[in-house]
């Protein structure tokens, strides 16, 4: 028996925590059925025996600045033994800090602009050996620090995007080896405007968080002698905004001139500050964005109007990596666009972005890559340089998630659309789930993440980065419940009220991740909002209401169908109520279970009987009784039947009408974001397997693979973004006149169908939370041959790896984790329990479907 990942607070390594840690392990073993039987973990003199594998908390004393050893002993049933080891490093904790916020005061942000990066710096003199040093820093800003000329740390833009009135995040950085021992030693810091001074939303506004830049640090030293030194930001330190790098935003780009250098700089003294709010500020406790892989383009033309275009093949977040030949003064512009129209970038689609990076160089070789902007973009455009002169690779950006699933099949073209999902969500996770990585947006709209979170949880290890989003979400929950419908809010104008799907998040995505990771923590924490906003959505269903109505969610406003491919914007919104009132039976039955796993019963019965109520309501107000909608539209049909709202002969009528609007459709899907999650669950889950394959297939637009077969590389925003004719579909929502309106080439919200290529395709399913009991229950069709899912577990890797011969012999292999449990159900209806190990199952192929599954991964209630 092995320990093969021991993780704290979800990393394996360099942990560094202000807060209490969480560990977690998973084993493997070469004897099937092995089980924990116990495990010892030692911290120093604190001890626990636990049988748990997850959520392990950590209650020993805590000291600033102290390395603690992790020690796990595991016992497993056989009586197999297995043994690891981890560290973490704790923080300031509590420790007030010496360093003082530094800004330049002289300095005024222009109106709806980003402003001029801020450059600090300090001289410090180490007089003897050093055995450590390391500085901790923050900004409001994005901040890169420098230490002797080299970059500090992997990270980009830090210290990431909080809602910085609430809650602020530091970095810690180990720079033993770039201080030198008997020398000066030169720390510099450039400081861009970034969420918090930079221009952000599509309103240009800026200053959200602070008039200017500030910076925050202190670097610590200790001694061979035993002694220590902390050299803290203060008024001591210098401030330039005569930098190298003259203009940073994120929708702009970045413009650097590299023939500035420090001593052509003008220098003053820079001024203490006080951030305008107090934030608690702690250690890191999200994933940083770093540079994840590089690519090289693929190919390489000549616009008709001269530019040289650069095609990298995919569509993802990130920047350039210049290295080139250059004399002084020359200027090199890069561009940046998502799609080729007519051999030009098409940039109408970026609205007021100009998503540009300016080089302006020194002389001879050199290199450039912006440091405090990205772009979303697959073409670049370079004008000012010969293409001999210049190697061009870039580099992908995104936070640094774990991969936890892969999905295959025998038809390329569906592992084409994984792909696109998958890069979609990288794209988009960077720092927060943002809407789209390209045009003048980028912000953390909560129902593109409420759609596809069970999907991101599939892929990634997303533990990290939603517990960090999610705390930002509580915090700038309203007092009466509502959740913004961007989170952070960061000047966007909308305001906070309880929404259907954008609301719903607080429910949806701590349950995804609870699903996939196992860890009641994320629950616990977010219980209390979600109660605040079941309660909300409650009093708004209520108002101007009688009987029944009480329980129909039509107050103050829902986003509807958003982006059906049926009407306008108008038209989508006008559809809220409907799938407002779905949605919340939805909530209320995923909190009552959240309840009972946190033993709040009487809560718990609470919302089942609300519940109960909304679903009557539904169906006496807005069906006949038998079936069929007063007011038809494909969503409204889905979400009742996958949030399991209907009971007997109803549920077959609503199933033959949703079929019916496909047919009427042409045999294509007319859902919006609030729909698209679950339309192929509604088909295959009541019997109607071979047509969600047939709309899973669909090549013609609007559908999953028009976007692939035309070339995309992510998942559109629009089903329709590029016409068949090869134009950009950028018509407003409501006038319908080509405006440059909303339109995104990477855009994750309806990729959230790879939830169902995981759970029916591949079969694999978590039926209790972090997969201590799941399910595999592959569905054939769609001329399917082979399939695989695998998913890293808390507790190891889970599989589901099939095969269907020409002759209609199935073949199953499973794969269950140390520690679990796997039902088993065969295509011929056939069902097995199965512990850890590797399974093999042959049967004759049948068209006989599993029993019903809801998307949440549990038995759908029967009515």
């Amino acid at each position: 028996m092995r320990i093969t990942r021991l993780s704290v607070n979800g990393q394996e390594a360099g942990c560094i925590t202000d807060e209490h840690p969480v560990f977690a392990f998973s084993l493997d073993s070469d004897l099937a059925g092995e089980d924990l039987a116990a495990a010892r973990i030692r911290v120093g003199d604190w001890q626990i025996v636990t049988d748990q594998q997850i959520g392990i908390r950590y209650d020993g004393p805590l000291a600033p600045y102290t390395d603690y050893l992790v020690e796990v002993e595991a016992t497993g049933t056989s009586g197999a033994t297995a043994t690891s080891t981890a560290a973490f490093r704790t923080g300031r904790l509590d420790r007030p800090w010496i360093g003082r916020w530094i800004t330049d005061a002289s300095y005024v942000t222009p109106k709806k602009a980003s402003p001029t990066p801020m450059v600090f710096r300090t001289r410090v003199t180490v007089d003897r050996a050093v055995t450590r040093a390391w500085i901790e820093a923050t900004a409001l800003g994005v901040y890169e620090l420098t230490l002797n000329g080299h970059k500090v740390g992997e990270d980009y833009f830090a210290p990431g995007f909080t809602s910085y009135h609430h809650q602020l995040q530091y970095q810690t950085y180990d720079v033993t080896q770039l201080l030198r021992d008997d020398a000066h030693n030169d720390l510099v810091a450039t400081v861009a405007g970034g969420w918090a001074v930079g221009s952000y939303t599509f309103a240009r506004k800026n200053k959200i968080y602070a008039d200017r830049q500030a910076f925050l640090a202190e670097l610590h030293v200790e001694f061979a002698d035993g002694t220590s030194d902390v050299v803290p930001t203060g008024d001591a330190w210098e401030v330039s905004v005569d930098g190298p790098v003259r203009m940073a935003e994120w929708y702009d780009g970045e413009t650097v001139d590299a023939r500035i250098t420090a001593e052509r700089m003008a220098w003053h003294p820079a001024d203490v500050t006080a951030p305008p709010a107090s934030p608690a500020i702690r250690a890191q406790y999200g994933p940083p964005v770093r540079v994840q892989r590089t690519f090289a383009p693929i190919g390489r033309t000549t616009a008709p109007s001269g530019e040289i275009v650069y095609d990298f093949g995919q569509n993802f977040a990130g920047v350039v990596h210049a290295r080139l030949r250059g004399r002084e003064g020359q200027t090199v512009v890069f561009r940046h666009a998502e799609v080729l129209v007519d051999g030009e970038l098409f940039v109408k689609s970026l609205r007021t972005a100009k998503a540009t990076a300016t080089y302006t160089c020194a002389d001879g070789d050199q290199t450039y890559s912006p440091r405090h902007t990205y772009m979303g973009f697959r073409y670049v455009g370079v004008t000012g340089i010969d293409s001999d002169d210049l190697e061009l690779t870039a580099l992908v950006l995104h936070s640094d998630l774990r991969r936890t699933g892969t999905f295959t099949s025998s038809d390329e073209r569906l592992n084409r659309l994984q792909s696109a999902i998958e890069w979609g969500g990288r794209s988009n996770f960077v720092d927060i789930p943002t809407d789209c990585p390209q045009r003048d947006e980028r912000e953390g709209w909560t129902g593109d993440y409420a759609a596809f979170a069970t999907t991101a949880s599939y892929n990634f290890d997303m533990s990290r980065f939603v517990d960090k989003w999610l705390r930002d979400m509580a915090a700038e929950q309203a007092p009466g419940g509502g959740i913004p419908m961007v989170v952070p809010r960061a000047g966007n104008g909308f305001p906070v009220m309880a929404t259907s799907l954008w609301g719903d998040v607080c429910v949806m995505a701590p349950w995804a991740e609870y699903l996939a990771r196992g860890d009641l923590g994320v629950l616990r924490r977010s219980y209390p909002m979600m109660k605040k906003f079941v309660k909300a959505a409650d009093w708004w269903s209520k108002l101007l209401a009688v009987g029944e109505r009480r329980r129909i969610w039509r107050f103050p406003f829902h986003f509807g169908d958003w982006t059906s491919p049926d009407g306008s914007a108008k038209e989508w919104i006008q559809k809220g109520r409907w799938i407002g009132t779905a949605y919340r039976a939805n909530s209320l039955g995923i909190i009552a279970q959240i309840a009972e796993l946190l033993g709040e019963t009487t809560d718990a019965a609470r919302y089942r009987s609300t519940r109960d109520e909304v679903i009557a309501a539904y169906r006496s107000v807005f069906t006949d009784g038998a079936g069929r909608l007063k007011n038809e539209f494909q969503t409204a049909y889905v979400l009742p039947l996958h949030f399991g709202m209907t009971d007997g002969a109803e549920t077959e009528a609503m199933v033959d009408n949703l079929v019916r609007l496909i047919d009427d459709a042409g045999g294509h899907l007319r859902t919006g974001f609030p729909g698209t999650p679950y339309i192929l669950f509604a088909l295959s889950d009541h019997g109607r397997v071979d047509r969600a394959f047939d709309l899973l297939l669909q090549s013609g637009p609007p559908s999953w693979l028009y976007m692939v077969d035309a070339g995309g590389t992510t998942i559109w925003e629009r089903w329709d973004a590029l016409r068949p004719d090869g134009t950009v579909n950028t018509l407003d929502l409501n006038t319908g006149k080509d405006t440059g309106g909303m339109v995104s080439f990477n855009h994750y919200a309806a990729g959230a169908v790879g939830d169902w290529l995981y759970k029916r395709i591949g079969g694999i399913e978590p039926t209790s939370g972090g997969y201590r009991t799941f399910r595999v229950a592959p569905l054939l069709g769609g001329g399917l041959t082979s399939a695989e899912a695998v998913v890293e577990t808390p507790y190891g890797r889970a599989s589901s790896s099939w095969t269907l011969s020409a002759e209609g012999t199935f073949r199953l292999r499973v794969e269950v984790p140390v520690s679990t449990r796997c039902t088993v159900v065969t295509p011929d209806g056939r069902q097995a329990q199965v512990t850890s190990g590797t399974h093999d199952f042959v049967c004759e192929a049948a068209t006989t479907a599993p029993a019903m599954v809801d998307g949440r991964g549990l038995t759908a209630p029967r009515r």
